[in-house]
């Protein structure tokens, strides 16, 4: 049973990291009539709906009872002024995050955009090491190395990219590797203040998740008021919304709660794998249906590099046993 638990994680870890990629890259790219859903307002609807599926969780846990349900929001949310505005910090940052996604796949190729993201995992580790004085092991340390070699390598100018600058200017492809850089870097620090708030309490993900999406909705508003007001004045808030849109902020709103469900039957070897075929499948779908990416030896080099590192992070080496005294 835990064999095959192991293996659906897999399969839903690689659907969800691939997929939202893939689908948003094309939502982004596809040529429409009409306007272009704002990427703003999606990120705003997708933290409504996280919240609804937490409440939904949270009411599944008090037994199905609204009296019961009621009485926990109130308790650990309403009651607990201080504990919730700790979680206004890290959902800042997620919003920025999520609204950086979307600029970075607006630019690079997801196959690119899925290697580079990787650099999340030497962020997080710096700052899990300065903020929760976290050690390093030495092959953590030599992955993390690889892993700015491979990502370096894979962000390596080819004739290619050249030969398609009149698609994809240089212009673009900087926006896009520094929005890549700043979540990187956004989603490292939230995480790691994240998990630094949830070893100090005692309340639940779900709770947690709740009031993270009431800050990242707000903090989203503020957003689309400031750089997207004009246009929703002019043409509404769902404007250019589709089938494709709401696939899309459905992915980004329980990709994450999928992931924290599943997680605790995965360990580091399978989120290896599962980060492994998702890079190996964006990239076959990049190159073969989206059509906006053409592999070379050196991405290759560097994705092999970045797969290398992910796994070499998650290795842990067990100590030899100590022989028994006669």
């Amino acid at each position: 049973m835990s064999t095959n638990l192991k293996y659906l994680s897999l399969g839903i870890l690689v659907f969800q990291t691939t997929s939202l990629v893939l689908t948003m890259r094309y939502s982004r790219t596809l040529k429409e009539e009409g306007p272009r859903y704002l990427s703003s307002t999606a990120v705003v609807v997708a933290e409504l709906l996280k919240i609804m599926a937490c409440i939904l969780l949270v009411y599944k846990d008090s037994k199905c009872s609204v009296r019961a349900l009621n009485r926990v929001l109130h308790d650990e949310i309403l009651n607990k002024p201080m504990e919730t505005l700790k979680l206004a910090i890290p959902s800042g940052i997620y919003t920025l995050q999520n609204n950086l996604l979307y600029v970075a796949l607006s630019n690079l190729d997801a196959a690119t955009y899925q290697v580079t993201y990787q650099l999340k995992i030497l962020t997080t580790a710096l700052f899990s090491v300065s903020m929760l004085s976290k050690k390093l092991g030495v092959y953590q340390w030599l992955s993390l190395v690889i892993l700015m070699t491979g990502v370096a390598f894979v962000q390596w100018p080819s004739d290619s990219q050249e030969l398609d600058s009149k698609e994809h200017s240089a212009g673009s492809q900087f926006v896009g590797l520094m929005a890549v850089l700043i979540a990187c870097f956004s989603s490292g620090f939230a995480g790691v203040y994240f998990e630094k708030i949830l070893k100090e309490t005692k309340q639940s993900v779900w709770i947690r998740n709740i009031q993270l999406g009431f800050f990242g909705s707000i903090f989203g508003l503020m957003g689309v008021y400031i750089y997207d007001g004009e246009l929703v004045s002019k043409n509404g808030f769902f404007q250019g919304y589709n089938q494709l849109t709401w696939i899309v902020v459905v992915l980004q709103a329980l990709g994450g709660l999928v992931i924290a469900a599943v997680i605790k039957y995965a360990d580091n070897i399978l989120k290896g794998f599962a980060t492994s075929l998702s890079i190996i499948l964006s990239t076959l779908i990049s190159y073969f249906w989206l059509e906006d990416f053409v592999p070379t030896s050196v991405f290759f080099l560097g994705a092999i590099l970045v797969i290398t590192a992910t796994f070499l992070y998650g290795y842990d080496p067990k100590p030899a046993g100590n022989p028994t005294k006669a």
